[in-house]
C-alpha cells in the first residue's frame, strides 16, 4: 500500500502521523511511505531520518494525496485538505465531525473512506487512539490552569499549591475518564484542594479506594455541579460521549456566581465544548474572558507537547495502521471490528450515529455501508 504523511496544517500544529522508526517497519514489509518534507522536523524527526527509514519525501500536500491510499493524520483535515481527498482513498486521523457540519460535508463529498481514531474501540470497550490524547490533555489541563492563574495573566492571583498558612486552589473536574484521572494525579500532586464529579459511581469508587479523603468526590448532577463550580479556582472541562457532542454541564448563570479570575480549561472542546460560553481557540491566542473568568479552549493541546504525543499517539494507532496496510480497508475492518468501529464515512453515506444525531443527518451503519461495496467493485 501507498501510505502518505502530510504536514500538518492547522494552527501550532507540530505533530506527525507517524515517527521514522514506525515508518521503517511499514516500508520493511514493502509499503510506500510518502511524508511531506518538514512534517516533523519542529520535534526532531528529520527528513533524514525518514529518508534513512526507507520513506520518500514529496514538496507537498498535494502529491502526497495526489499519490497515497490511505492518509494517515493527526488532525482533523482542513478544508483544503478535504478538497484534495479522492474517492475510495482512504483517511485515518481525528475527525472529531459532530460539531462540524462542513468537514462531514466535504469528506461525504470526497467519496473516501474516513476511519476516526476517537472512536475506535479495543476489546475492553475503551477507546485505546484516544486514550494517550487523553492521558496528554488531561495533565496539560492543571498546566494550563496553573498557569492562567497568575495575575500577570488575568487570573486571580492563586497558587495552585498554595503555602504553610494560605489555602491551595479549589480545582474540580467534571468527568472521571481517562482526561479526568489524568487531571486529577497532576492537581494533587501540585497540592491542590480536588473535586472530581461523574455520573459512573464506579468509578468515583476506585479513585476513592486510591486517593481516600485526598479528593472529594461527587454524584454528577445540576446541583453538584453548581454548587462545586462557583466555589472553584479552576474547573476543568474532562466530559466525554464517544463520537457525540458533548453537554453542556456549566452554563452562563453559573458562570456569573464564579470568583473573578477563576479558570476554565475545556477539555472537550473538540466535541463542541462543555461549557455552554466555550468557543474554540489556539496556542498562538488561548484564552479569552467572560463574565471575569477565564476560559481556556485550545482544540489540539497536545499539540503544544508535540514530541511526546505524537510518540505516544503512533505507538497506538501504528498496530492499525500495519493491519490496513497489510489486508487492505475492507478486509483489515472485517478482521477487526474494534477498526470499524471508528469508521465515520464511506463513500459518500454517514456512519456515525452519535455525529447523525448532533448533525440531525441520515445515516447507516458500519454493516450496511460496507455491504453495499460490490463484489466486483475495488474497495481497497
Amino acid at each position: 500500500m501507498i501510505i502518505g504523511i502530510p504536514k500538518e496544517i492547522k494552527n501550532n500544529e507540530y505533530r506527525v502521523g507517524l515517527t521514522p522508526s514506525l515508518v521503517s517497519g511499514l516500508c520493511k514489509q514493502g509499503h510506500t511511505v510518502i511524508v511531506q518534507r518538514e512534517a516533523g522536523s519542529q520535534i526532531g524527526f528529520s527528513n533524514a531520518a525518514y529518508q534513512e527509514a526507507g520513506a520518500q519525501l514529496a514538496d507537498n500536500a498535494n502529491d502526497i494525496f495526489a499519490r497515497a491510499q490511505m492518509i494517515v493524520k493527526v488532525k482533523e483535515p482542513q478544508a483544503q485538505e478535504c478538497a484534495l481527498l479522492r474517492e475510495d482513498q482512504i483517511l485515518f486521523t481525528y475527525l472529531h465531525l459532530a460539531p462540524d457540519p462542513e468537514q462531514t460535508k466535504a469528506l461525504m463529498d470526497s467519496g473516501s473512506i474516513c476511519i476516526a481514531y476517537e472512536t475506535v474501540t479495543s476489546p475492553q470497550g475503551t477507546l485505546p487512539l484516544l486514550a494517550p490524547m487523553s492521558e496528554v490533555a488531561g495533565r496539560m489541563a492543571i498546566q494550563a490552569a496553573a498557569t492562567h492563574l497568575e495575575k500577570s495573566k488575568g487570573g486571580s492571583g492563586v497558587l495552585m499549591g498554595g503555602i504553610p498558612g494560605v489555602s491551595p486552589a479549589k480545582v474540580v473536574i467534571l468527568g472521571a475518564g481517562v482526561v479526568g484521572r489524568n487531571a486529577l494525579q497532576i492537581a494533587l500532586g501540585m497540592g491542590a484542594h480536588v473535586c472530581i464529579l461523574d455520573r459512573d459511581l464506579e468509578r468515583l469508587r476506585q479513585i476513592d479506594s486510591i486517593y481516600g479523603n485526598r479528593v472529594r468526590t461527587l454524584f454528577s448532577d445540576t446541583a453538584s455541579i453548581e454548587a462545586a463550580v462557583i466555589e472553584a479556582d479552576v474547573v476543568i472541562g474532562a466530559v466525554l460521549l464517544p463520537g457525540g457532542s458533548a453537554p453542556k454541564l456549566v452554563n452562563k448563570a453559573m458562570l456569573q456566581k464564579m470568583r473573578p479570575g477563576s479558570v476554565m480549561v475545556d477539555v472537550a472542546i473538540d466535541q463542541g465544548g462543555c461549557f455552554e460560553t466555550s468557543v474554540p481557540t489556539t496556542h498562538a491566542e488561548p484564552t479569552y474572558v467572560i463574565d471575569g473568568v477565564i476560559h481556556y479552549c485550545v482544540a489540539n493541546m497536545p499539540g503544544a507537547v508535540a514530541r511526546t504525543s505524537t510518540i505516544g499517539l503512533t505507538n497506538a494507532s501504528y498496530p492499525f495502521i500495519e493491519q490496513i496496510a497489510k489486508h487492505g480497508v475492507m478486509k483489515a475492518m472485517e478482521l477487526n471490528p474494534h477498526l470499524k468501529d471508528g469508521l465515520s464515512i464511506f463513500k459518500g453515506h454517514l456512519t456515525s450515529a452519535p455525529v447523525a444525531k448532533a448533525q440531525k443527518l441520515n445515516y447507516i451503519s458500519a454493516d450496511e455501508a460496507i455491504g453495499s461495496c460490490s463484489l466486483v467493485e475495488v474497495c481497497d
